[in-house]
Order: C-alpha cells, then structure tokens, then sequence
C-alpha cells in the first residue's frame, strides 16, 4: 500500500502532462485542417516536373 503514495501523483502528473499536450495541439491549430490531408497525399506538387506520372490520351 504504500507504493501507492508514489504512483497516484506520477499517475496525476502523466495525465495533466496528457492533458496540456492535446490542449497546446488544440490551440496550435493541429485539427483545423482535417479534409486537406487526404487530399494532400494523392497530389503530386512535391515532385520535379520531369518526374510525375503522365496519363495516356487513351487510358482511363
């Protein structure tokens, strides 16, 4: 029982250091933008021009 006087505080601790994180990613805008990721991803702007895939006049 009397490991419990050390690890109720360091649990406290843990969850208000949890706790400030999520609200500094709230306030940093972390989820403003939540449909632009996916989009994000299938765009090929990050490559060279010379290096993006073309599409073929007869393909679909």
């Amino acid at each position: 029982m009397d490991v419990l006087i050390y690890l109720i505080p360091i649990a406290l601790f843990l969850g208000g250091l949890g706790l400030v994180g999520f609200l500094w990613s709230l306030k940093s805008g972390q989820y403003d933008d939540l449909e632009g990721a996916k989009w994000r991803v299938l765009s090929d702007d990050d490559l060279p021009p010379d290096q993006r895939p073309h599409k073929s006049a007869g393909a679909e």
